[in-house]
C-alpha cells in the first residue's frame, strides 16, 4: 500500500495506528503551508506594528517638544503683549501730555480755535510753525531795546528841538542813558555805516535787517563793529555817548521800513507774549503778507510733510 502512510503511536497502554491516505498527506502539506504563511504573516504584522508604534512614538515625542515649543512661544507672545499693552499705555499717556501742553502752547500762539477734528501731527505741525515764525520775525526785525529797561525821555512825534528850540518832527525814540551804556543789536543784521561826526546825529550806526527794516542809532560814544559784519540779536555793537547836537548824553534809536521813519516804542514793545500787538500799533507795514511770506519759508525749512498743516497756519491769522 504504496499511497498509504501509517502512523503509530505507543504508550504503556498499547499502541495506536492511522493510516493517511495520498489525499489527506497533500491536505495536510497544504494545511502546513498555510499555516507557515500565517505564521510568517504574523511575524511581519507584528514586526510592522512595532514599526508603527515606534514611529507613532517618535512623532508624539515630536508632538510633545513641539507642544512645549508653543507653549513657551504662547508664554513670550503673552509677555510680549504684556509688554506693549503698558508700552501702548505709557504712549497713550504721554500723548495725552503732549496734547495738553500742546492746547496751553496753542492758546499762547493764539491757533487754540483750529477744528477739534484735526489730527495731533497736523496740529504740532500748525504749533511749529507758527512758534518759528515768531522766532524768526524776532529775530530777524527789531524787538526789544537796545539798553534793556532804560527810560525813555523823548517819544517819536512832532517836538521842540531840546538844543535849537525849533518845532521838528522827532523820527526816533531817545533812551536817557549815560556815557558808556552799552548798546545791543535788536535783530540779526548787517552793518550798514558807522560814521564819526561832532554835528547832527554825532556818531552814527546803522543796520540793514531783514524784509526790509534798518535800525540806527546815534550821538554814540563809540562803535563795536565795523561796516560789513554781519551781527546776530543781542550782540553788542555800541556804545552810547553825547556826540553831534545833543543836549546831553542819551541814545537816538529809529527804526526804519524801506527808508520810512516808524515809531519805534511798538518794537520795543514787542515780544513773544505779545506778539500780535504790533499789528494793529504799526499799521503801515502789511503784516498779513509778511507773515505768510516767513510761513512757507519756514514750513520748508522745517520740511512739513502736512501741506494742511500750511493752510491751517495761514488761516488761523
Amino acid at each position: 500500500m504504496k499511497d498509504q502512510l501509517t502512523i503509530s503511536i505507543s504508550t504503556i497502554n498499547g499502541s495506536s495506528h492511522w493510516q493517511l491516505s495520498k489525499s489527506m498527506r497533500r491536505s495536510l502539506k497544504s494545511l502546513a503551508g498555510i499555516g507557515l504563511v500565517l505564521v510568517l504573516g504574523a511575524v511581519l504584522l507584528i514586526q510592522h506594528l512595532y514599526q508603527v508604534v515606534d514611529y507613532a512614538e517618535l512623532k508624539q515625542a515630536e508632538l510633545a517638544s513641539e507642544s512645549q515649543t508653543l507653549g513657551d512661544e504662547l508664554a513670550n507672545l503673552q509677555d510680549l503683549k504684556q509688554t506693549l499693552q503698558q508700552d501702548l499705555s505709557e504712549r497713550e499717556e504721554r500723548i495725552s501730555l503732549v496734547s495738553e501742553r500742546l492746547a496751553d502752547l496753542e492758546k499762547v500762539l493764539g491757533v487754540a480755535d483750529s477744528p477739534e477734528n484735526i489730527d495731533l501731527d497736523s496740529r504740532l505741525d500748525v504749533a511749529a510753525i507758527h512758534s518759528n515764525v515768531r522766532m524768526t520775525m524776532l529775530n530777524q526785525i527789531p524787538s526789544g531795546s537796545p539798553v534793556g529797561k532804560e527810560r525813555i525821555s523823548s517819544q517819536f512825534g512832532k517836538r521842540k528841538h531840546p538844543v535849537t528850540g525849533k518845532l521838528k518832527m522827532h523820527r526816533g525814540m531817545d533812551f536817557a542813558v549815560n556815557t558808556g551804556t552799552k548798546i545791543y543789536a535788536p535783530a540779526d543784521g548787517v552793518v550798514e555805516v558807522t560814521r564819526r561826526s561832532k554835528k547832527g546825529s554825532g556818531n552814527f550806526l546803522r543796520l540793514q535787517h531783514s524784509f526790509g527794516f534798518s535800525s540806527s542809532y546815534s550821538h554814540l560814544k563809540g562803535f563795536k563793529v565795523r561796516p560789513g559784519q554781519f551781527v546776530r540779536k543781542g550782540e553788542l555793537i555800541a556804545i552810547s555817548g553825547n556826540s553831534g547836537l545833543s543836549s546831553g548824553p542819551h541814545l537816538h534809536y529809529e527804526v526804519r521800513f524801506v527808508g520810512r521813519a516808524l515809531d519805534p516804542k511798538p518794537f520795543v514793545e514787542w515780544g513773544v507774549n505779545d506778539f500780535e500787538d504790533i499789528f494793529k500799533k504799526e499799521r503801515a507795514i502789511r503784516w498779513e503778507s509778511l507773515v505768510k511770506t516767513v510761513e512757507q519759508r519756514v514750513a520748508q525749512q522745517l520740511q512739513l510733510s502736512s501741506p494742511k498743516a500750511v493752510l491751517l497756519a495761514e488761516n488761523s491769522n
